[in-house]
């Protein structure tokens, strides 16, 4: 899975080319999610599907790996989905969660300015290499069931309104 969320990228063409050819080198298939980016003026390839928006907590399960921009959202259900991370991160503040996912050992990041068809290649082995994949796989078990976190937010919200009342 590839995807950029709200994120546009410069050059939809030059993207799916190299991730057209960095996902052919590896024998993968690649979906990517469109997001704010217009990729309907782009050379189509056989193993590389574009969609619109898609919903993350379906397809991320399905998916070998997840390479995106680096959401926190994003991010969060690469983890909750046990999948492995790559993170091109476009804004600073993205760095973050590309730090996050190299110290989980779950997956690694870079600049997406700085991405090559050769270094996402690279990066790609990386992530879909066997420990990276079960590092996924051991903090998706780890992580508190959705259900869950809804129930929870919702008590700590309410606890907050109850301690601290709205005068």
């Amino acid at each position: 899975f590839f995807g950029f969320g709200s994120i546009p990228v410069e050059s939809p063409a030059d993207t799916i080319a190299m991730i057209a050819a960095a996902s052919g080198q590896l024998g993968e298939r690649a979906l990517i999610a469109a997001g704010w980016s217009d990729f309907s003026n782009v050379p189509q390839f056989d193993h590389v599907k574009v969609v619109g928006a898609v919903n993350y907590a379906t397809i991320f399960p399905a998916c070998r790996a997840v390479v995106h921009h680096g959401g926190a959202g994003t991010t969060a259900a690469g983890l909750r989905a046990g999948v492995p991370t790559l993170i091109l991160w476009m804004a600073d503040v993205q760095v973050v969660w590309g730090e996050a996912v190299k110290r989980l050992r779950v997956g690694t990041a870079r600049r997406f300015s700085t991405t090559t068809e050769e270094s996402l290649v690279t990066d790609l082995r990386t992530i879909l290499a066997p420990q990276c994949v079960t590092h996924a796989r051991e903090i998706a078990a780890h992580m508190t069931p959705p259900a869950e976190s809804v129930v929870l937010a919702a008590d700590l919200v309410e606890e907050s309104a109850r301690l601290h009342p709205v005068r």
